[in-house]
């Protein structure tokens, strides 16, 4: 388990992409002790969170496979193009 505090609210961390260098983030702070010692004992690392999770998900990825040439299989067929039609409906 890997603990990560972005430095802002979760809508601004999201949509800000790593290549502007707008935000920080902590990392590695000492688990058991409660959130505010968690910060105190944290590293802040400059920029976009983005990077470091990509680095941390790579290490449970398997191994990259070629993208199909077409959707749908014998298994699952194609429902309709995409994006579909729930996209293109109005809420009133």
């Amino acid at each position: 388990v890997e603990f990560v505090l972005g430095a802002s609210g979760h809508i601004a961390g999201v949509i800000n992409p790593p290549a502007k260098h707008k935000r920080n983030y902590w990392v590695d702070g000492e688990r058991g002790k409660g959130a505010e010692h968690w910060q105190q004992t944290a590293t802040s690392q400059p920029g976009s969170w983005w990077p470091h999770w990509i680095e941390w998900l790579a290490q449970f990825r398997g191994a990259e496979a070629a993208a199909p040439e077409s959707p749908g299989n014998n298994k699952f067929k194609v429902i309709e193009p995409a994006p579909g039609r729930y996209v293109t409906k109005r809420v009133d």
